[in-house]
């Protein structure tokens, strides 16, 4: 565990990564990804946000808030519907017209719903598009800027990350067979396909663009908004099991700041930088990938993720999830 001083000191710090860092937050303008991009504008210096979602009201408040925050940031918000690959690509769009590098990528959209697969017009259920292949869809795209920012010469601006929040540490077992769950779907069986094929497929990045640090984190219980969608009965359900489970829960104050510690610090290096230091105990293809719990300590079914990769699964994830790309782009 690392130790709530730890992670403030270290935010304390950030000014010395220099003026200009661009921070991309899929989801940033409600739950972790608020908390998150809230703790980034208070400690880095002039820094250029771009806020990519669904609700252009939500997003002005935000954006108001952000400038108080810091008055000297760039704070813009991209209207998109992330479910859709469609939707994701025409924000990336937008980004890279004005953006040759990125520092950071953090992937917290999602929804909370009760129903069975519910398709989207590019023939992927919405829960598993926002959860997974939208995120895989960012990254895919905007790893150019990344890769980028990671070739800076100010070595202080070098910065170059990607976080997805979800589920690191509940690795299971998955249908191989039936790697989007077009049949056999329920809630349960789409929440251990996106754990699981997300953690696979940060340690298929890492070991493809090593100079980029790829992130998966679990936040713990945490207010996030994230039932909104799911109707007024399924609403008051989660909000009663959070008032039950509040001893346990992460502030929110708490769970933007640890994000950003994970997001910004030295402990966890990307895959070129860790080869050359000799205290990384870990084996060069999973050197610069992270599964990591709401703490910042280290999680993850070692067990079955070592035997899928020794397997193949992590490619077989990796080509699966570009053969959904291409299925879905041909709906459009």
């Amino acid at each position: 565990m690392v130790s709530l001083a730890t992670v403030r000191a270290h935010n304390a710090s950030l000014k010395s990564l220099g003026s200009g860092l661009v921070a991309v937050f899929v989801g940033g303008t409600s739950g972790i990804g608020l908390y998150t991009v809230r703790e980034f504008a208070r400690y880095t210096v002039s820094p250029t946000v771009y806020l990519v979602g669904r609700n252009e009201a939500q997003a002005k408040q935000v954006i108001q808030e952000l400038s108080l925050i810091n008055p000297h940031g760039k704070f813009q918000f991209i209207r998109t519907d992330a479910s859709l690959l469609r939707g994701v690509d025409s924000a990336c769009e937008v980004i890279q017209k004005k953006e040759s590098r990125i520092n950071l990528l953090f992937l917290s959209c999602g929804i909370f719903t009760m129903k069975g697969r519910d398709e989207t017009c590019e023939g992927l259920d919405k829960k598993f598009s926002l959860h997974y292949y939208a995120r895989m869809r960012f990254i895919n795209n905007l790893i150019p800027q990344l890769t980028q920012a990671a070739s800076n010469k100010k070595s202080e601006n070098a910065l170059s990350r990607v976080i997805t929040v979800l589920g690191a540490g509940h690795e299971t077992k998955i249908d191989l067979n039936n790697l989007d769950l077009k049949t056999n779907y329920n809630l349960n069986s789409c929440d251990v396909h996106v754990t699981t094929m997300s953690s696979l497929m940060v340690e298929e990045l890492a070991s493809r663009y090593p100079s980029t640090t790829f992130i998966h984190t679990y936040p713990g219980i945490v207010k996030s908004g994230i039932s909104r969608e799911a109707g007024p009965i399924v609403s008051r359900l989660v909000r009663a099991v959070m008032f039950l489970g509040r001893p346990w829960m992460v502030a929110e104050q708490e769970c933007g700041e640890r994000h950003l510690y994970v997001a910004t610090s030295g402990p966890f290096p990307s895959g070129s930088l860790a080869r050359g230091q000799s205290n990384i105990d870990v084996p060069e293809n999973r050197r610069g990938a992270y599964l990591l719990s709401w703490d910042g300590a280290e999680v993850g079914n070692r067990k079955l993720l070592d035997e899928y990769h020794a397997s193949g699964v992590g490619r077989k994830v990796w080509e699966h999830t570009e053969d959904m790309f291409q299925m879905a782009l041909k709906k459009r």
